[in-house]
């Protein structure tokens, strides 16, 4: 018993400088992760690269920098541990982790090339599988997404990695369209005239950008049916708020000009005449 006590203080005592060489070794990859984590604070102030972007480069850096300096002190306190022992066992490891969260890793990897290439951006509204809305946040894993009812979504970054995604604020303005008709009787060209100053009044019509389009579209069931398109912002509301002065300032214009929108007509044709009965009050059978 005194033999195996005296073994293991021999051993604790052999084994302590390189103990504190560890250590060390430690002290000093925290130091460095904590200057990098500074350095890229900075940077990024100056290039005013996103938050998000620069959590992502800290986390890869930090995560880079604890790994060679665990690796680091592992061979000093252990020297049969050689370093190409250890990036094995290390690797063989991340394969059995990374089969066990491949969704986790597949949502990270994807949240880390949105960042960098940003394809949408914060305050961005977008339409994915069904998911339509304001960008709220874009973290590693996942994306919130604020619907136009206030319900937040959050969908996972791999979904917007693989699947085609509608950003509808890209641009600044957006086209938006809608049909109106009018009688068969009514003169084509001053209708169109009619229409078109109709819409340029609107102030939220964006004609300086492109001009209002109306088109004779099509012979419809009672009517002649035009196309009109103009631009204006690029938010749903916009588009809404739009439409809405729109319609009303062609009502009021046609109205005004005498110009007929009408109803849908039906015209029955039989092929023999039909019998007509009047029907005689109760009081005079």
């Amino acid at each position: 018993m005194t033999d195996q006590l005296t073994f293991w203080v021999e051993g604790a005592v052999a084994a302590g400088p390189r103990l504190g060489v560890a250590i060390l070794v430690l002290l000093v990859t925290a130091l460095v992760a904590w200057i990098f984590r500074g350095l890229l604070d900075r940077v990024g102030r100056r290039a005013r690269f996103r938050r998000n972007l620069v959590d992502v480069l800290k986390l890869m850096s930090n995560t880079t920098i604890w790994l060679l300096g665990i690796l680091m002190a592992l061979t000093v306190v252990f020297p049969t541990i050689t370093p190409g022992k250890a990036l094995t066992t290390l690797g063989l490891g991340s394969v059995a982790i990374g089969f066990a969260f491949k969704d986790t890793f597949e949502n990270f990897l994807a949240g880390i090339l949105i960042l960098l290439r940003e394809p949408f951006q914060m305050g961005d509204f977008i339409e994915c599988e069904g998911a339509e809305g304001r960008i709220e946040r874009i973290t590693i894993r996942d994306t919130h997404i604020r619907q136009t009812d206030g319900q937040l979504v959050v969908v996972p970054n791999a979904q917007l990695f693989h699947n085609p995604v509608t950003v509808r604020t890209n641009q600044e303005v957006r086209r938006t369209s809608i049909l109106c008709g009018v009688a068969y009787g009514e003169d084509v060209d001053r209708a169109r005239a009619v229409i078109y100053e109709a819409v340029r009044t609107v102030n939220l019509v964006r004609d300086d950008v492109r001009d209002v389009q109306v088109f004779a579209k099509a012979f419809g069931a009672s009517s002649i049916d035009f196309e009109i398109t103009w631009w204006t912002g690029s938010l749903p509301v916009d588009i809404r708020r739009s439409r809405d002065k729109v319609v009303a300032a062609i009502k009021r214009a046609l109205d005004d000009e005498g110009i007929e929108i009408p109803f849908p007509y039906r015209t029955l044709t039989f092929k023999e005449p039909l019998a007509l009965h009047r029907r005689e009050d109760a009081d005079d059978a």
